[in-house]
């Protein structure tokens, strides 16, 4: 996926030869990345010639970067032009990337879409609050010696992942969201929408999807002393949106917040018990590619900043937003629209966004020109 940051910028090359696959792949990563293949190729096998059109891209074609997380036409196939067959497909190659918690994120996000048909009042058929808008697209030629990449993308859910000399070694950008964060009738919650008397009857009622993003971090926030919390927390008010937002190449001017290092023993497993929750929203063999890769970089080094309320509860015009950032990874967490009730999280690789550092590796090493 793809590299940026600091003036360690410069050392990109030099992560990125440390990082390449040099070593053979284990047997979980190979199995992994069969799965993946195999998903892949079934799904494509159920589509027509003119399915596949729509669903297939160059590997180096600039679409493969054209991400984001709000509602809009998008590129690739959608849900809505597949049969139901098509589908199962379809989602089979999902559950191939992600852990049974991160495909139940995955969609509970994409269902939510129902919800907000309602609490905006919209009508059944609504293009723009569409469960069904939700595109699959597959970038190369799934196989096992090239590269390749495919991607789902669809309102507060974007996932991607590449596959490359035997194993999956990309999967970031990685963005989750969920509108309302908080679904309950309750006529004295700021956010107005869950007045609606119809949210009681919604079969979602009681949805949380991102509970656990929000409750560690302010557990974690919550036993930091007056020192520490002079370093951790950045500014007053929360940013109003992600910091990086949807930009290709991630960059912050500096690192900000309080490292590990300077954690207690029982801070330190709130935080890494936080960016857990996180790395386990991938399949078990990811999560430990991208720990492995954390741990190697050093997990002390690791960052936690804070902006915003220092309290979880709801109100006109609270919200809250924390990062956890080191040399290879960025997580964003942002909680401000509909009075703190409207979350956005995204996870970043620092040097291989889009598995371009390992592409670019790979094709230096094999001497061979890019597709």
């Amino acid at each position: 996926m793809k590299p940026f940051l600091f003036c360690w910028l410069l050392a990109v090359p030099a992560l990125a030869q440390q990082t390449a696959p040099a070593q053979k792949p284990t047997a979980a990563q190979q199995r992994l990345k069969d799965e993946m293949l195999d998903a892949v190729t079934t799904f494509m096998g159920t589509l027509t010639a003119d399915q596949q059109k729509l669903a297939s891209y160059p590997l180096n074609d600039e679409e493969r970067f054209n991400w984001h997380y709000v509602p809009r036409e998008r590129k690739g196939l959608p849900l809505k032009q597949m049969t139901p067959d098509q589908r199962r497909a379809a989602m089979a190659m999902l559950k191939t990337g992600l852990s049974d918690q991160g495909y139940e994120k995955a969609t509970a996000i994409i269902d939510m879409e129902n919800v907000l048909r309602v609490i905006d009042n919209r009508p059944p058929n609504d293009t723009y609050r569409d469960p069904e808008n939700y595109a699959f697209t597959i970038f190369g030629e799934p196989s096992d010696k090239n590269p390749w990449s495919w991607r789902i993308e669809g309102h507060h859910l974007s996932l991607q992942f590449l596959s490359l000399t035997g194993q999956v070694l990309a999967q970031t950008p990685t963005f989750f969201g969920s509108n309302p964060g908080i679904l309950k009738y309750d006529t004295h919650m700021a956010d107005k929408r869950m007045a609606d008397p119809r949210v009681a009857e919604l079969p979602q009622k009681g949805r949380e999807i991102l509970k656990k993003e929000t409750e560690q971090a302010f557990a974690l926030l919550k036993t930091l002393d007056a020192d520490q919390r002079k370093k951790a927390v950045i500014a007053a008010v929360a940013y109003p949106e992600i910091v990086t937002s949807n930009k290709r190449k991630v960059s912050l001017e500096k690192m900000d917040g309080l490292m590990l290092s300077e954690m207690k023993a029982d801070q330190r497993k709130l935080f890494l018990d936080l960016l857990q929750i996180y790395m386990t929203n991938y399949r078990i063999t990811l999560a430990k590619q991208q720990m492995n890769k954390l741990e190697k970089a050093g997990l002390d080094s690791l960052r936690f900043a804070w902006a915003g309320d220092l309290t979880p509860e709801l109100g006109e015009g609270k919200g809250w937003y924390y990062r956890i950032h080191g040399s290879t990874i960025l997580i964003e967490y942002d909680n401000t629209q509909t009075n703190a009730n409207h979350i956005h999280t995204v996870v970043r690789d620092l040097t291989n966004d889009f598995g371009e550092d390992l592409l670019q590796e790979h094709y230096k090493r094999s001497h061979v020109t890019k597709p």
